[in-house]
């Protein structure tokens, strides 16, 4: 009997358990998974290829001889592609209007004509970046930060006139790195703005004649310096870009 009485008594908790939980709101439960579709913060980004358009400005180093590319104004397209939901690849091109200085080896460290300028120059770089986006798929609030790296090529494209006929500085084509990181904002779906941060490194390679000595026994790059170094320059940019 004392074994009958307590299968009644499970029996009778079990109906009471299901009662109860069937009556709780589904509103209550799906609060204890997670937001509301209607009221979270997260957003999904439209994976589709398209452009972007950016002005900004792309400063740095000038070298150990002061000879290299820097403050320039830079105006960019760039063309992506997903590769899932979380890595898209980047084409860019830019053209950037900045200025450089002429070094003249063969003049004494004291004379006017040692460094001249700045002169107006440009360059064309393109490269290919892969791209994270740091919160996937989603955007949190309309913002999505991200983060990536790639390789290109800087071209020169106006050059200054040069002091010597012989031994100047040339930049010429150079093989590029980057670093880089930013935020979107997406007013719309299919809409964001974007602000943009890279880290462009290059190696620049500098004459024989920076090594010779002037007539004041000066030299434009000791001889222990190497007539190579990589440099970095900061790029900034700001724009907007759409999804197809």
């Amino acid at each position: 009997m004392k074994v009958g009485r307590l299968e009644g008594w499970k029996v009778g908790l079990s109906v009471l358990i299901g009662v109860f939980l069937s009556n709780i709101p589904t509103v209550q439960l799906s609060a204890q998974v997670g937001h509301d579709p209607g009221s979270s913060p997260y957003r999904d980004v439209r994976l589709r290829p398209g452009p972007s358009f950016l002005v900004g400005e792309f400063n740095g180093s000038r070298g150990s001889a002061d000879a290299a590319f820097s403050n320039a104004r830079s105006a960019s397209i760039r063309y992506e592609l997903p590769a899932g939901k979380t890595l898209l690849v980047q084409f860019n091109g830019a053209y950037l209007d900045g200025d450089r200085f002429i070094i003249n080896p063969g003049a004494d460290s004291s004379s006017p004509n040692r460094k001249t300028g700045p002169y107006d120059a440009s360059l064309v770089l393109v490269d290919m970046v892969l791209q994270l986006r740091l919160t996937g798929a989603k955007s949190w609030r309309g913002f999505a930060p991200y983060a990536g790296a790639g390789i290109g090529v800087a071209m020169e494209s106006t050059a200054p006139p040069d002091t010597i006929s012989s031994g100047a500085y040339k930049f010429g084509t150079k093989f590029t790195l980057t670093a880089a990181t930013g935020l979107r904002w997406y007013p719309f779906r299919r809409l964001w703005l974007n602000g943009d941060a890279r880290f462009v490194f290059w190696k620049e390679s500098y004459p024989a004649s920076f090594h010779s000595a002037a007539p004041d026994g000066s030299r434009v790059l000791p001889l222990i310096h190497d007539l190579s170094e990589w440099i970095i320059h900061p790029w900034f940019s700001a724009g907007l870009g759409w999804s197809f």
